[in-house]
């Protein structure tokens, strides 16, 4: 307290000097209109983007918010275009009419590995189980591999490991989609019969013959074919629709009747 005496003692012809201005402007805003409107104007430009400022930052931080509530709300209409889709065409096959997408959020993920994976911020909790598959809102992603209470381990689609089964939109042949390890960007489609003329720009998408993608997923669009001397399939370069290298929120599907599907697939095994 000493010390913040001896300071006002010290700086009171500037404390003095501070009071003396305030009370001059106070005398000239209040009776002088001219001035008055002028000082009120720029005190208020001053406060407003001071203001404007605060919101910015504070918009700044609802934006993961809002991004969420998109991100739900997109979620629910994903589900309801496959349903609807399905219902409509009768000659649909019956796995594509029971998929449910859940939203959730990448909270860590790797590109530049051989083995690459993902992580979400939902689990077992939400109702995420292994073998489910995620897409973004331009196409694959990966397969769920591994669950906890709150979180789930993604394989990524760009990892050694991965295989998919895809097929070729325009035509419908079916094809293989493997990564070839040298870039995030490109995957390598295996297994084209020789006599499928491919053209650059031809899209790639999931095939639905299996438990874990609904038909019809963006993969990517062609770009080139794999020479290779002495094979009787072709394999071609595939430039993949979803940028690895920048996902925020994705969607994990559930096949919502995947366990009555698996158990009749394993009857008509053991006949």
């Amino acid at each position: 307290m000493r010390y913040f005496f001896a300071f006002l003692i010290k700086n009171h012809f500037f404390f003095l000097f501070l009071l003396l201005e305030i009370l001059s402007f106070s005398f000239i805003i209040k009776h002088n209109r001219y001035q008055g409107s002028k000082i009120i104007n720029a005190t208020n430009q001053i406060t407003g983007s001071v203001f404007t400022g605060a919101n910015n930052v504070s918009d700044y931080f609802k934006l993961s918010a809002i991004n969420r509530e998109l991100s739900e709300e997109i979620a629910k209409l994903k589900t309801a275009s496959f349903n609807k889709k399905n219902a409509d065409n009768s000659m649909a096959p019956q796995p594509d009419t029971n998929y449910k997408f859940l939203c959730a959020k990448v909270v860590n993920n790797s590109t530049n590995r051989h083995s690459n994976y993902l992580m979400l911020d939902k689990g077992s909790n939400h109702g995420i189980e292994a073998d489910m598959g995620v897409v973004s809102n331009k196409g694959i992603v990966g397969i769920v591999i591994g669950v906890s209470g709150n979180y789930c381990t993604v394989m990524s689609v760009i990892h050694k490991n991965a295989k998919i089964s895809a097929k070729i939109k325009k035509n419908l042949q079916l094809v293989n989609l493997i990564w070839n390890e040298s870039s995030y960007k490109k995957g390598t489609l295996t297994d084209i019969p020789t006599h499928i003329d491919l053209k650059k720009g031809d899209t790639i998408i999931t095939s639905g013959f299996s438990f874990i993608f609904p038909e019809g997923i963006m993969i990517g669009t062609f770009e080139n074919y794999k020479t290779e001397k002495g094979e009787s399939l072709n394999s071609a370069v595939l430039n993949f629709s979803t940028d690895f290298n920048n996902l925020n929120y994705v969607y994990v599907i559930q096949n919502i009747n995947k366990e009555e599907q698996i158990k009749l697939t394993k009857n008509s095994q053991h006949e």
